[in-house]
């Protein structure tokens, strides 16, 4: 079988173990519900919010889904992988799975075969919720949606491989959480997830743009909210050229990072 047959079927089989777990299932898809849920009660309790003189206010759901959006990403293929891969090295999996033809490019592609499936069912359930609940305005135009995918698929790509990479850094399985957990919740307060990125001080906004997931949120604020918002990005404009750019040098940092560190046996073995 070709590399590719052989990450369609470790895909398929990423997908069934992964959907079989309960725990990580419900995390994993409630997480940023939740979260979208709490802030947006917390925030709007007063009604629309407006960041600004002259811009138009907006349901305060509508000012997070962008980075909710983006944090589902991350936790899917940045956290969720790193844990996942350094418990199958810790268990013994991987050692297993190197005896097999399945080469690391064929183990690569099921690992974001399946986070790239389940992102796109949570990033549907996002969506829905704030539209139904919050009433939250979609976006109509097809090029918001076209935008929309391509940062989305970018987005899942670069974070599962930088996922794969950081699995390496753990020294065992039962430590992964403790070292992965703190990194991805630094990075998501670095680059605005929790608090709105316009807020953050200027230094902290120079930080975030050397970091993939600030540029998902930024793709993602340019889909769902108004275009008059675009003045409170860093430079003043959505800047989508920017977005690609940044997302396609991480997307090829992360596979060379992946396929450096990536090793089927533990460090003690």
């Amino acid at each position: 079988m070709s590399t590719v047959a052989l990450g369609a079927w470790r895909t398929r089989f990423e997908l069934i173990q992964y959907f079989r777990s309960g725990d990580t299932l419900v995390f994993t898809f409630l997480f940023p519900i939740a979260l979208l849920a709490l802030f947006s009660a917390i925030f709007g309790a007063d009604g629309d919010f407006s960041a600004g003189p002259g811009l138009p206010a907006v349901p305060v759901a509508q000012m997070y889904l962008p980075a909710m959006l983006a944090a589902g990403m991350l936790l899917s293929g940045f956290q969720n992988l790193a844990m996942d891969i350094a418990g199958e090295r810790t268990n013994g999996m991987l050692k297993r799975l190197g005896a097999t033809p399945l080469s690391p490019m064929s183990y690569f592609l099921g690992k974001i075969g399946q986070v790239g499936a389940t992102s796109v069912i949570q990033a549907g359930l996002i969506i829905a919720f704030a539209a139904i609940v919050f009433d939250v305005p979609l976006p109509t135009e097809p090029e918001k949606w076209i935008t929309f995918a391509w940062v989305f698929v970018l987005g899942v790509v670069t974070s599962s491989l930088l996922g794969v990479a950081l699995s390496a850094v753990p020294r065992s399985g039962r430590s992964a959480s403790a070292v992965i957990i703190p990194i991805v919740l630094v990075v998501q307060f670095i680059s605005g997830v929790y608090l709105f990125f316009f807020l953050l001080p200027d230094w902290l906004q120079t930080v975030a743009s050397a970091l993939p997931v600030k540029w998902m949120a930024q793709g993602m604020r340019e889909v769902f909210l108004p275009a008059e918002y675009a003045v409170l990005e860093q430079n003043g404009e959505w800047n989508l050229t920017g977005v690609a750019i940044a997302l396609a040098v991480w997307l090829i940092i992360g596979l060379l990072l992946a396929r450096l560190t990536f090793r089927w046996n533990r460090r003690d073995a």
